[in-house]
């Protein structure tokens, strides 16, 4: 086994700012779930928020971004 250390990117994707918000919440319990430990935290980690107008290339995500719209769709029924 690879014993050599890398870097993970996980991106998801959310509808509103605030399920962002919610889920980035949620990701940092995850990867540290004791925020209050003293300095350094053994995982090296980071959480941000990306507005989709920052993505590249446009479209990256237009697959996710149908099934929400088709999903919207089936939620009003």
């Amino acid at each position: 086994m690879n014993n050599e250390k890398a870097v993970w990117e996980l991106r998801l994707g959310f509808g509103t700012h605030e399920q962002a918000k919610d889920v980035r919440e949620r990701m940092a319990r995850v990867l540290c779930p004791d925020p209050d430990h003293a300095p350094p935290c053994p995982i090296p980690w980071s959480v941000s928020l990306v507005d989709q107008s920052a993505i590249d290339p446009p479209g990256l995500y237009a697959e996710l971004e149908e099934q929400a719209r088709i999903e919207s769709l089936t939620d009003r029924s």
